[in-house]
C-alpha cells in the first residue's frame, strides 16, 4: 500500500496545547482572512499547460528522482505564472533528495518509512526520500501526485496561508486536529487543481486518474486524525481536479463533515 508522509514546520504537527480555557467556543469558525478569503481564491483557474513525464523503470530511484524534479519544474512554471499574473508574490522552492532522514529534520521527528516527502516552511525546502514503495510500480500517477500535493504546502507558505494557520488559536486538541486537517486537505485539493491544469496528459486516460484516486488514503484506523478520512481526502483531490481552480479548495469554510 502506498502512503504519502508529508509534514510542515514542526509546530503544525506537534503544537503545544496552549489555548485558553474558553478558546474552543471562541475560535469556531475559522475567521482569519488569509485562510477564509485569501487573494489566491479570486485568481481563477490555473493556466493550462503540458507536463511531460520522464520514463521511470521499476525500482530505478535515480529515474524516479529525475521524474520528481521534472514535475516540480512544471509546478513552478504554472504556479509562478498564476501568482504573478494575479499580482501575488512567488518564491521558488528548494528540492532536496535524501537517502536517509535524520531523526529530526526541520525540527520535526521523522520516521523509518522507505519513502517520504517533507516540506520545511522555514527554508522553503521540499525533501524527498524515494524508496521501493514509490518505485515498485512507477507506471501509475503516484509520484506525480506526491510532487503536486507536497509542493502545495509551498504555495500555502508563499501566499500566507501557513502563517495564518500557525497564528489562529485553538482550545481542545480536537480543534487543533481539525485545523490541521483543513490545512492538509487544502494541499490535496491544490494538487488536484494542478493535475487538472496539465490534463489530459500524453499517454494517460481517465483510468489512470481513477486509479490514482483509489490509491489516495487518509488517516489509518487508530491513528490521530491529522489528515482526514479517506473519503474526504479523495473528495478534495477530485474537487481540485474537477475545477482546476485553487479557489475551490477553500477547506477553511467547509462544514466539519467535509474535513473529518
Amino acid at each position: 500500500m502506498k502512503s504519502l508522509k508529508t509534514a510542515v514546520l514542526a509546530c503544525a504537527l506537534v503544537a503545544p496545547l496552549v489555548g485558553t480555557t474558553n478558546a474552543a467556543a471562541a475560535t469556531y469558525p475559522v475567521k482569519h482572512p488569509k485562510l477564509i478569503a485569501n487573494p489566491l481564491y479570486k485568481a481563477g483557474a490555473l493556466p493550462t499547460s503540458t507536463c511531460a513525464e520522464p520514463e521511470v523503470a521499476s525500482g530505478n530511484v535515480k529515474q524516479a528522482r529525475a521524474y520528481f524534479d521534472a514535475v516540480v519544474e512544471c509546478l513552478e512554471t504554472t504556479w509562478k505564472k498564476h501568482l504573478t499574473d494575479a499580482g501575488l508574490k512567488y518564491t521558488d522552492v528548494k528540492v532536496q533528495h535524501v537517502t536517509k532522514f535524520p531523526k529530526k529534520w526541520c525540527d520535526m521527528e521523522t520516521n523509518k518509512d522507505d519513502s517520504q516527502a517533507w516540506y520545511c516552511t522555514d527554508t522553503r525546502t521540499l525533501a524527498v526520500k524515494t524508496g521501493k514503495s514509490w518505485t515498485s510500480d512507477p507506471s501509475d500517477l503516484w509520484l506525480f501526485y506526491v510532487a503536486a500535493s507536497t509542493y502545495a504546502y509551498h504555495i500555502q507558505n508563499v501566499v500566507g496561508i501557513d502563517a495564518a494557520y500557525q497564528a489562529i488559536p485553538y482550545g481542545k486538541r480536537a480543534e487543533l486536529l481539525e485545523q490541521n486537517r483543513r490545512y492538509n486537505l487544502q494541499s490535496t485539493c491544490f494538487g488536484g487543481a494542478f493535475i487538472k491544469s496539465v490534463w489530459p496528459m500524453e499517454g494517460r486516460t481517465s483510468k489512470d486518474w481513477n486509479e490514482l484516486v483509489a490509491l489516495v488514503e487518509g488517516d489509518e484506523p487508530g491513528d490521530e486524525r491529522w489528515d482526514g478520512k479517506t473519503a474526504n481526502q479523495r473528495f478534495w483531490l477530485k474537487r481540485g481536479f474537477s475545477t482546476g481552480d485553487p479557489g475551490s479548495c477553500n477547506s477553511w469554510t467547509a462544514p466539519p463533515s467535509k474535513v473529518a
